[in-house]
């Protein structure tokens, strides 16, 4: 009966730690990859001093870009086609003489932008997140050309106005100019699977005064909207399985040892030689299954007290505290705090045979102080 329940016994404990091997976390690691974008639909709007519709007008862009880690990615995109710039004049209390002049002008603007991912920075690393927002902000050049309208329109205002030695577009231009210029703006790409997404992005152009042809004494501005594709080279992550630690499992195996009646000592014999039950409460730092040089003295009275009483026995109990952590944390410094004990008693001498061990691990809390829960209860008899 005895061998039949303990193969029992072995049983439940391998198809227990069977499962326990099953227990883990998956993790999702960033690879980095390269990616473009395509937006073919875009607007833009030229700040300046006509109604907001006259200022409007189409664009488009495209890009190549790598993301190097989760947060951090850089990018080269060209946006183009079209400007617009426009100037008012007040008919000075007459309103049929108000007038409104406008004029359209080609560019093309490459850009080397620097991205961060916002969505990662803020909620950690997710490739099944199905909205994704990115800032950026870059530098590039502006190349245009072809600003004739510019040209008449200068010509127009001088005729109207009567104007003579004095040019209205102070700083109109013709031929091809070169201008330095920056970006900033933010990109929204929802996810339609781990290689396509579609994009929406907005972008603050600026560079100098010159742009619009007019002097305004300030910096010249557009702004982009532009929605889009974007695809992903490659695998933008990868999978890995993490297990989770096991809390050292420690198997107390109990001897049945067959009673032999024997005459009892005499009651005065009895009260001469037992000895009183020793028990000492061994604490450990948060998170720590080393004993403290506070609490050797602990194991020291154990050792001296069972060296003292051959015939006693002892048994180690090792807990952890229920305010932090959580059943497998706990589980395993249950373990290792019980363990130590009986590594130190061991060390000093004492027969593996006299000893025996359990962990609680969290479950059961000896003591209403949470802390005072860091424990290993000892107790010799």
């Amino acid at each position: 009966m005895k061998k039949a329940i303990l193969s029992c016994l072995m049983l439940v404990a391998g198809l227990t730690a069977s499962a326990q091997e099953q227990k883990g976390t998956t993790e999702y690691v960033f690879e980095p990859h390269w990616y473009v974008q395509v937006q073919p639909l875009g607007a833009q709007y030229t700040l300046g001093e006509r109604g907001f519709g006259d200022l409007l007008s189409y664009n488009v862009q495209a890009a190549i870009g790598r993301q190097f880690t989760q947060l951090w990615g850089a990018r080269l995109a060209l946006n183009a086609w079209q400007s617009k710039g426009g100037s008012k004049y007040d008919g000075q209390g007459m309103p049929w003489a108000n007038k409104e002049y406008g004029w359209k002008w080609n560019y093309v603007a490459p850009t080397v932008d620097a991205t961060l991912n916002l969505s990662n920075l803020i909620a950690g690393f997710n490739p099944n997140r199905v909205f994704n927002l990115s800032a950026f902000a870059g530098i590039g050049l502006n190349i245009a050309w072809k600003n004739d309208e510019a040209a008449t329109a200068n010509q127009q205002i001088k005729t109207d106005l009567a104007l003579t030695g004095v040019e209205p577009l102070a700083y109109l231009w013709d031929g091809t100019k070169l201008r330095l210029m920056g970006q900033f703006g933010l990109i929204g790409d929802f996810k339609i699977n781990d290689k396509w997404s579609v994009n929406l992005e907005l972008s603050a152009n600026t560079l100098n005064d010159k742009y619009n042809s007019k002097k305004a004494k300030n910096w010249d501005w557009y702004f982009n909207a532009f929605a889009g594709v974007k695809y992903n080279f490659g695998k933008t992550y990868s999978t890995r399985f993490i297990p989770a630690p096991e809390p050292e499992i420690r198997y107390v195996e109990k001897i049945v040892e067959k009673i032999v009646e024997v005459p009892a000592p005499a009651p005065a014999e009895t009260a001469a030689t037992a000895a009183e039950p020793l028990r000492r409460d061994i604490f450990f730092a948060i998170g720590k299954t080393i004993i403290r040089k506070s609490e050797q003295q602990k194991v020291n009275d154990v050792v001296e007290y069972l060296k003292a009483n051959p015939e006693a026995k002892v048994n180690v109990t090792g807990y952890a505290d229920a305010g932090t952590g959580n059943d497998r944390i706990n589980d395993r410094l249950a373990a290792g705090r019980a363990d130590v004990v009986v590594k130190a008693l061991k060390k000093a001498g004492i027969s593996a045979s006299r000893i025996s061990y359990d962990s609680k691990g969290a479950r059961v809390q000896p003591f209403a102080d949470n802390d005072s829960n860091r424990v290993s209860i000892v107790i010799a008899e």
